[in-house]
């Protein structure tokens, strides 16, 4: 990790290199992201990123690269996957800028138009048989990361413009007109949909974002189950009652083979 000079009025970018990845490749991210953040007309108070190049021979797209920014107090989040490190870096720029360009808009004024769907495959996802195949067999992958919810309650529309500022593919939450755990998260070949561990999301008050609705209750899991679930059936990740706390749960598929869950319980930043 290293830093360089910052620009005026804004923190220099962090960034994080793993897997051999060639030394100038921190010049050249921090300059075209500085370049990107000059233009939000909003305090920058931290950006950091992370590329990695995996030694899987599997991966078509060995390298990712990933992007937090703190923009005055709003998280902004972007991941991408690429052949090649600049090519990941150059990527995550523009998705990056189209990122801040959708942030710079105020909410209300957003609430009318259509939300990116995105066509085709999960945007950060594998293709169905590398999900089942990486990192090998089932019983190699672990739980490397948990992720907590907010203990703030949110609007579907809420839900919506957080996964989409957060760059996510789903997005867990509280929904607050029910108080029930709500998943978000966006469909083939384009769009977004509504499921909660009930199954009741006719009783969710209408909503800006076009959103369509799941009736299936969320099933009944462990983590073992879920893991099961998520690997024969090849999806970037599940939405479940967890059979221990009963709590709506997500455990997904991470770029490395093994598995993140986002779990209620979860106190904020363990790992």
């Amino acid at each position: 990790m290293s830093r360089t000079r910052s620009t005026p009025g804004q923190p220099a970018t962090v960034v994080e290199l793993a897997g051999g990845i060639a030394e100038d490749l921190p010049d050249y991210a921090r300059a075209k992201i500085a370049h990107v953040l000059a233009h939000t007309g909003r305090p920058v108070l931290y950006s950091r990123l992370r590329v990695v190049r995996h030694r899987d021979p599997a991966r078509e797209r060995p390298v990712t690269a990933q992007v937090n920014v703190d923009l005055d107090g709003r998280p902004l989040r972007v991941q991408v996957a690429a052949s090649t490190p600049r090519e990941a870096v150059d990527l995550l720029v523009d998705r990056l800028a189209l990122q801040l360009a959708r942030s710079a808009l105020d909410w209300e004024a957003r609430r009318g138009r259509t939300f990116s769907g995105v066509p085709g495959e999960w945007r950060h996802g594998y293709p169905p048989a590398a999900r089942v195949n990486r990192p090998g067999l089932l019983e190699e992958r672990r739980i490397v990361r948990h992720k907590s919810v907010s203990p703030r309650r949110y609007g579907v529309d809420e839900a919506v413009a957080e996964m989409e500022d957060l760059d996510f593919d789903f997005h867990l939450f509280v929904e607050a007109g029910r108080e029930v755990d709500s998943v978000v998260y966006r469909t083939r070949p384009a769009g977004l949909r509504l499921a909660q561990v009930d199954g009741r999301t006719d009783l969710v008050a209408a909503c800006a974002a076009p959103v369509t609705r799941s009736t299936e209750p969320a099933p009944l899991l462990s983590i073992p189950e879920a893991a099961e679930r998520l690997v024969l059936m090849g999806l970037p990740f599940v939405f479940y009652l967890d059979a221990d706390h009963c709590r709506g749960c997500v455990l997904y598929l991470r770029h490395d083979g093994h598995y993140g869950l986002v779990d209620p319980r979860a106190e904020p930043g363990w790992s």
